[in-house]
């Protein structure tokens, strides 16, 4: 099956603890053309885990999405996601954590060591599912292997490939190579999703035209203000940098509260910490936000600092 047609070139890329549903939702609403689940172990959803559970949901607004899991066994990620893959339109294998846990475990990133595995994996899983199977990695566990790796992965018969441009061992340290995605593109006939670095709208048009890769995939700069989409989506049309005033940015936190119909404290504070980095004078909010005692108390300081914004706004 073939990678579906996206709106534009921006996708939203898995993060753990933040790409929830009303984080997704809120990122397409300034302009992801594509979103993924963070990454849920095919194990647990197998043992139908409830908190697993949780973190793939999705509704009618919350699409294309991609379902991503990690494993090592193709005939238990086709049972485990048999339930759930009518609700997404397509299953994305992590072949990309460099989380120790996860590698000491022999998932994510862990399986780059390993091509027989990969290949059976893919090539196991294709058949019998029924929508597109793409597939996240890193160049490379120690090193960069990501050509040989790629060829393996687009013979086994994943659709897509997004390939993060540093090694597992770098984890998230040092500078991406986008040579590599560069050398991936000339290298397979499938799409290429490029991720790695990208902070600002110049940041991935010069992605796109360094690495000629199909799409652009952005993690951290999205997790702190998911404006970047709607910033980058206007300069590829107009070459203009539109700026964000601190209040929009502050409001994220509350568009991302009104789209969260089961709040949690601990979720919202992280939003909280996210949305309000970079303000001047946040450093105090941040504090009373790590030691705020309910929704309520959080909800209010968050106010009470966008208050404060306004009245700085207004000329005296």
């Amino acid at each position: 099956m073939k990678f579906p047609k996206l709106k534009n070139k921006l996708i939203l890329a898995p993060m753990e603890d933040i790409s929830n549903l009303p984080f997704r939702l809120l990122c397409r609403k300034y302009g992801c053309s594509l979103a993924y689940t963070q990454q849920v172990s095919s194990l647990a959803l197998l043992h139908n885990n409830p908190k697993t559970i949780n973190l793939i949901e999705t509704n009618k607004q919350d699409s294309p999405v991609g379902l991503q899991v990690f494993g090592r066994n193709s005939n238990a990620i086709v049972e485990a996601t048999s339930l759930y893959l009518k609700n997404f339109d397509i299953l994305d294998l992590n072949f990309g954590c460099p989380s120790k846990k996860i590698v000491a475990q022999g998932y994510g990133s862990a399986l780059l060591k390993e091509k027989g595995t990969i290949f059976n994996l893919i090539s196991g899983i294709k058949d019998n599912i029924k929508i597109p199977l793409t597939i996240k990695m890193r160049s490379g566990f120690k090193e960069n292997e990501a050509l040989q790796l790629v060829k393996v992965i687009e013979e086994a018969g994943a659709c897509a490939i997004t390939i993060h441009a540093r090694t597992a061992l770098q984890g998230y340290s040092g500078k991406a190579d986008w040579n590599i995605i560069k050398e991936v593109k000339e290298n397979v006939s499938i799409p290429v999703i490029g991720n790695g670095d990208i902070t600002s709208p110049l940041e991935a048009e010069r992605m796109l035209d360094e690495t000629k890769c199909d799409y652009v995939m952005i993690a951290r700069s999205a997790m702190n203000n998911p404006f970047i989409f709607k910033q980058t989506l206007h300069y590829f049309k107009t070459k203009e940098i539109i700026k964000q005033t601190n209040i929009e940015k502050i409001n994220l936190f509350f568009e991302y509260l009104s789209l969260d119909k089961n709040p949690n404290i601990a979720t919202l504070k992280l939003m909280a910490h996210n949305f309000s980095s970079g303000i001047n004078g946040s450093s105090k909010l941040r504090e009373q936000i790590t030691h705020a005692k309910s929704i309520d108390n959080l909800v209010s300081l968050m106010k009470e600092f966008k208050d404060n914004l306004y009245k700085q706004s207004i000329p005296d």
